[in-house]
């Protein structure tokens, strides 16, 4: 294997509020959330992260936009396609770029640093999308789907160790999307979105899995209700452990619930729905992101107050 070119030993560290019981008799009627627009961008965007700060960012085109609470954003930088984003406990930031064919590291003011991963058993990566934190273990999993497709299945999942080395975890997806990883590292979920579907993989080791099996066939599209596509995309957990998928094209974030059984669905603002993260003071609010759908095909962040406990994943 070649190392990934790497700085630091990517130790991380997680600050997880303390999990309480919840339902899905508890998740409030979708009927009564309405997503309340935050900003918007001049294309459709993905990637939302929070740091410690309570700042968030989101991708976009060439650009890293960072934004607040009350709506006001700024560039942050412009990586070339940035994606999938994560903050580690320095304050330095993951990004997938599929422009670099590569995980980004850059500094916390959004500066260029040795990339985090670049290839895999000598072979150039393709195009990174989503990445998930082993905090635990110094390592970070993500999904590289490359061109793969329903005709063409050779999206891959990757994990890179404490030392920076990139190994291949498992292939043969119809478009490797959305990636999370469970706080005690036991399961890891990934979405392969031209099929429609969500697995779950058991984490017998760092980087290694077992038994495989299929957590969730997701809805498909209702045309009359303007929905154009359905295709799973960035995915977050709750405290109880509740799947939240940013299900592109449907207008919706699905709740899944641990044992894959949909028991929510609630309008994402964005048409092309494509990634969420919890945030805002309490850690209850839920921020999507993608596209809104109209003529300029703006992107927008929404915000849904769902008054859930999120599972926040902060650096210290």
């Amino acid at each position: 294997m070649i190392r990934a070119s790497c700085s630091m030993a990517l130790v991380l560290s997680l600050m997880i509020t303390q999990t309480r019981s919840l339902r899905a008799a508890d998740l409030p009627d979708p009927a009564a959330i309405k997503p309340v627009q935050l900003l918007t961008v001049p294309s459709y965007c993905e990637g939302v992260v929070f740091d410690k700060e309570g700042r968030g960012y989101i991708s976009w085109g060439k650009t890293i936009t960072q934004f607040t609470l009350d709506g006001q954003q700024k560039v942050w930088a412009e990586p070339g396609q940035p994606n999938g984003h994560k903050i580690l406990a320095d304050g330095t930031h993951l990004v997938c770029d599929a422009s670099h064919h590569a995980i980004l590291h850059l500094s916390a003011d959004g500066k260029s640093m040795p990339h985090a991963a670049t290839m895999c058993d000598g072979k150039p990566l393709r195009g990174p999308n989503d990445l998930t934190l082993d905090a635990a273990n110094g390592g970070f999993y993500f999904s590289d789907p490359g061109d793969s497709s329903k005709e063409k299945p050779d999206g891959t999942v990757h994990y890179v160790d404490s030392k920076g080395t990139t190994h291949l975890v498992d292939g043969g997806y119809a478009y490797s999307n959305g990636i999370v990883l469970t706080p005690d590292g036991k399961k890891l979920y990934v979405a392969e979105s031209q099929q429609n579907r969500v697995w779950v993989y058991d984490v017998t080791a760092p980087g290694k899995v077992a038994g495989k099996k299929l957590f969730a066939n997701l809805p498909v599209k209702d045309t009359a209700a303007g929905q154009i596509d359905n295709q799973p995309d960035g995915m977050c957990l709750d405290q109880a452990g509740n799947l939240y998928v940013a299900h592109y094209g449907m207008k919706q974030v699905q709740v899944l619930d641990p044992s894959g059984k949909v028991v929510a669905r609630y309008s994402g603002g964005n048409v092309t729905t494509s990634n969420v993260a919890f945030g805002g003071p309490d850690g209850n609010q839920l921020f999507v992101t993608g596209a809104i759908g109209d003529t300029e095909n703006r992107g927008g962040l929404f915000r849904l107050d769902l008054k859930v406990p999120g599972l926040r994943v902060l650096p210290k």
